[in-house]
């Protein structure tokens, strides 16, 4: 199955990315791209907008998600791909992880404001609780305006991050059976990274990605904007050794992130590995504008 380009990360103003929906179709056909997803943070609503959008030579669409996991054994970032988004697993999973991002920001907030005195107006927090996924960038970006920290990332780094709080987090069992319960794929994004600037490799790596295949898991994203052509091959022969889908992503926030949609790594003139070909392929009943 051929294609001009895949890119099957992507974030929107749904979540920490600053385009919209319209926009990200715009950017994604600007580039040329013949298939892609967005994969905003704990959340569908992406890929309610964009299929009624598409039109006659248009790219197509696979329906994603990208869900923040959390046990015992670290933390992990769960993709899925091709999902129906009316079904009821899918969307029990969405309003968990909601529920959790709103007591987060909440804590986070009081944090600042006991800690720092950092405070911001009514209006602004009226606005930011709106938001359909705040979240630390969101608050960042409110902390640069009132000239509290120099930069969002400054902001996330020296204050935000350093809130302690207790919580509920959202498991990847929990996250990967809503995936398949929905008809979807479960994938493991960006998989050599772990919390922060944790690199995962070796037998870390086989063990993680063994106990998360336990749940259900049956892909790895092997090319990303973040990878080195060396760690690629690596997470590709990983994916090889269990016979899992292969995915690629460039991990788009528009103007949050120096990654241009596209920039996954992976050569859309050569060919493309076993493992992302048999994605395409079962993905192929799944794209919108239906085959």
């Amino acid at each position: 199955m051929e294609r001009k380009g895949v890119d099957l990360h992507m974030h929107t103003s749904i979540s920490d990315g600053t385009d919209s929906p319209e926009e990200i179709l715009l950017r994604v056909k600007e580039a040329g791209i013949g298939l892609f997803s967005v994969t905003d943070h704990d959340a569908l609503k992406g890929s309610l907008i964009i299929p009624p959008l598409l039109r006659k030579g248009d790219p197509r669409f696979l329906t994603g998600a990208e869900f923040s996991c959390k046990d015992e054994g670290g933390k992990y970032h769960i993709l899925g791909y091709g999902y129906d988004p009316e079904a009821a697993a899918i969307r029990d999973v969405v309003e968990y992880a909601h529920r959790l991002r709103i007591m987060k920001v909440t804590a986070r907030l009081d944090f600042l404001k006991s800690e720092f005195g950092f405070e911001f107006s009514p209006e602004e927090l009226e606005a930011l609780m709106a938001l359909d996924n705040p979240g630390k960038p969101h608050i960042g970006n409110l902390m640069v305006k009132h000239g509290f920290a120099e930069s969002r990332e400054t902001a996330i780094r020296q204050y935000i991050d350093l809130a302690q709080f207790p919580g509920g987090f959202l498991r990847p069992e929990d996250a990967i059976r809503g995936i398949l319960e929905s008809g979807g794929v479960p994938v493991l994004a960006h998989p050599a990274y772990g919390d922060g600037d944790q690199l995962i490799l070796g037998e870390e790596m086989d063990a993680r990605v063994r106990r998360l295949m336990g749940y259900g898991l049956q892909g790895m994203e092997c090319f990303y904007s973040g990878f080195t052509a060396k760690l690629s091959r690596q997470m590709l022969a990983l994916a090889e050794r269990y016979e899992l889908y292969v995915t690629c992503g460039s991990d788009y926030h528009g103007r949050n992130k120096l990654v241009e949609p596209g920039d996954t790594g992976l050569n859309a003139e050569g060919e493309y590995p076993e493992g992302f070909r048999r994605f395409l392929e079962a993905m192929r009943d799944r794209e919108y504008p239906a085959v």
